[in-house]
C-alpha cells in the first residue's frame, strides 16, 4: 500500500511538468499554407520567418499555378529583350521593398540610370493626347551635357506651372501627407498594433477617411483646379490603375505618389524580390499546382490541388485575389463583392504612326503619351520603352479593352512584333470602399488581399503581409514571439533603414 501511495504521488507530481512540456511543444510548432507567391504570399513567408522566435518550428508551403512565382510581378520578352509586364515602378519611400533588395542582394536601378535593365529612357518627353492634338507637351533635347538636362527640367517644370498653376503645389501637399500617413506602417512593433480589420488598420494611420469620398472629390476639396483634375490627374490614374478619377481618394492618392521623382526597379525583374524571399524563407515551393479547395477540418486546414494532392496544415492563407479564382471553401466564407480592373497591355515591336496624332515625323511624338478620360479614346497611354534604332522602336500600350490588329494597324506604321497581355491587375475602385476581413472564417484562414481595396502596388501587399504575418503569430502564440537579432532590423527598424538609405 505505502509502495502504491508513493507510485501515485511520483506521478500526481510529474503530470503537470509531463503536460506542461508536451503541450508546450506543440504550441511552439506550426504548419502554414500559403496559395500564391507574388509579393503578398512570399512576404507573409519572410515575416514569419523574421519574426518568429528560434524555438518556434514553423513549416511553410507555397503554391503557385503557374510555373513561375512573382504573380503580378511578370516579365514579357519581345524581340528578345525583357520588359516588366506586370508591377514596374517602387516608390523610393517603399522601405519594406528597398530592404529585401538588400536582404537578398539584388541591384537597384534607379531612374536615369546608365544602364537599364529594361531599356527604358525615363528622360524622355510626356505629352497629354485628347484625341484630336497634344494639349500639353514638355520638351525634349538629346544631349549629354548634365547642365542642359537641368535646364530643359526647369524649363519643364515652369511649364507645368504656367498650365496648372499652384494646384500643383496642393497636389502635392495631399501626396505627402497620405505618404507620411503611409510611414506610420514601418513603426516599431512595440508601439503599432497587430489589426485583424483592414478598418482598423486604415484608420490606426489616419487613411480610412480618404476611402470613403473618390479622388475627384478630395481634390475639389484641397482646391484642385478642373483643368489639373481634367488632365495631369486623370492621365496618372488611367497610367496607373487605369481608371477615371472617380476611384477612390486613398487609390488616387497612391497613385498620384507613383508619379513622383526618385521611382526604381530591380534590376533583372522585380519578380526576383517575391523568388528571392520565398529562397530565403526555406519554404517547401509547389509550382504548377493550383489550389482547387480549402476545409476547415477542425483542427487543420485541408487543401486539395490540380494535381489531385492534399495538404494539411494549421493555417491557411490566401494570397492572391478571390475576385476571379475558383477555390471552393468548406464552410463557404463571405466577403464583399468587387470586380478586378483589367488592364490590357500590349507589347509592340515597330514604329508609331505620327498621322495618327496629325504630327509630321516620329519624332515630334513623345515618349509617354497619356489621355484624359474620353470614352472615345482607344487606349490609356503609349510609352515608349526602348529605342533601338531610328526606324524600331519597343512601345507599351495600356487600354481598357483588347486592341485590335485593325486599330493598331492606324496607330503604328510597322508592326513587327505584337505581344498582348490581360491583366485582373488590381480592384474597380468605387467610394466608399468596403473591405473583406484578414480573416475570413474567424479561425486561421487568413486573406492577404483583402488590403487592395484600399491601394494596390507592391509595397501595399507587402505591408498588408506583414500584418498578417503578425497576426498568425499572435493568435497562435497569444503573442508575436520576435526574435531579437540583427535580422530583426530588416523588417522593422525604420530609423536605421532611413539611415542607410
Amino acid at each position: 500500500m505505502v509502495a502504491r501511495i508513493a507510485t501515485l504521488f511520483v506521478l500526481l507530481f510529474w503530470l503537470p511538468i509531463i503536460t506542461t512540456s508536451s503541450s508546450s511543444a506543440a504550441g511552439s510548432s506550426l504548419s502554414v499554407c500559403i496559395v500564391g507567391s507574388g509579393i503578398g504570399g512570399s512576404s507573409v513567408a519572410h515575416f514569419l520567418r523574421e519574426y518568429a522566435s528560434p524555438s518556434a518550428s514553423i513549416s511553410i508551403r507555397v503554391f503557385e499555378r503557374h510555373g513561375v512565382v512573382g504573380g503580378r510581378m511578370a516579365r514579357v520578352n519581345v524581340g528578345g529583350d525583357s520588359f516588366e509586364a506586370g508591377g514596374s515602378i517602387l516608390h523610393p519611400k517603399n522601405y519594406y521593398a528597398l530592404n529585401y533588395t538588400r536582404l537578398i542582394g539584388l541591384k537597384i536601378r534607379w531612374p536615369n540610370a546608365s544602364s537599364a535593365s529594361d531599356g527604358r529612357d525615363d528622360d524622355g518627353d510626356f505629352g497629354i493626347w485628347d484625341g484630336k492634338g497634344f494639349v500639353f507637351k514638355t520638351w525634349r533635347v538629346s544631349t549629354k551635357l548634365p547642365f542642359v538636362d537641368k535646364i530643359v527640367s526647369f524649363a519643364n517644370t515652369a511649364l507645368l506651372f504656367w498650365r496648372y498653376g499652384f494646384s500643383l503645389i496642393r497636389m502635392d501637399n495631399l501626396v505627402q501627407r497620405t505618404v507620411n500617413n503611409f510611414l506610420k506602417y514601418y513603426e516599431s512593433t512595440e508601439s503599432r498594433p497587430v489589426f485583424e480589420t483592414v478598418d482598423e488598420m486604415l484608420k490606426w494611420a489616419g487613411l480610412y477617411n480618404l476611402t470613403e469620398h473618390t479622388l475627384e472629390e478630395e481634390l475639389i476639396s484641397t482646391g484642385l483646379s478642373p483643368l489639373l483634375i481634367r488632365e495631369l490627374v486623370t492621365v496618372i490614374t488611367r497610367i496607373n490603375y487605369g481608371q477615371s478619377v472617380s476611384i477612390s481618394g486613398l487609390a488616387g492618392a497612391v497613385s498620384l505618389a507613383g508619379s513622383g521623382g526618385g521611382l526604381w526597379s530591380v534590376h533583372g525583374g522585380n519578380w526576383q524580390m517575391a523568388a528571392g524571399l520565398l529562397n530565403h524563407s526555406n519554404v517547401d515551393l509547389h509550382l504548377h499546382e493550383k489550389i482547387q479547395s480549402i476545409s476547415n477540418l477542425g483542427n487543420y486546414y485541408e487543401l486539395n490541388s490540380s494535381k489531385g494532392n492534399s495538404y494539411k496544415c494549421e493555417v491557411a492563407v490566401v494570397a492572391t485575389p478571390l475576385d476571379e479564382v475558383d477555390i471552393r471553401f468548406d464552410p463557404p466564407i463571405s466577403i464583399p463583392p468587387r470586380k478586378l480592373q483589367h488592364t490590357h497591355a500590349t507589347f509592340v515591336r515597330g514604329l508609331l504612326n505620327p498621322a495618327y496624332f496629325g504630327l509630321g515625323s516620329v519624332e515630334e511624338i513623345p515618349d509617354l503619351v497619356g489621355t484624359i478620360e474620353d470614352p472615345g479614346l482607344p487606349f490609356s497611354s503609349i510609352s515608349v520603352l526602348k529605342r533601338h534604332n531610328e526606324k524600331e522602336v519597343t512601345y507599351k500600350v495600356f487600354s481598357r479593352v483588347a486592341m485590335e490588329d485593325t486599330l493598331l494597324d492606324q496607330i503604328f506604321s510597322v508592326r513587327k512584333e505584337t505581344i498582348r497581355i490581360d491583366w485582373g491587375a488590381y480592384p474597380h475602385y468605387e467610394a466608399p470602399e468596403v473591405f473583406a476581413p484578414f480573416i475570413l472564417d474567424g479561425q486561421h484562414l487568413y486573406y492577404v488581399n483583402a488590403f487592395e481595396n484600399a491601394a494596390s502596388t507592391m509595397e501595399t501587399s507587402a505591408v498588408a503581409a506583414e500584418n498578417v504575418a503578425r497576426l498568425i503569430l499572435s493568435r497562435h502564440f497569444g503573442h508575436v514571439p520576435l526574435k531579437l537579432s540583427g535580422s530583426e532590423s530588416s523588417a522593422v527598424d525604420e530609423g536605421g533603414l532611413h539611415l542607410d538609405l
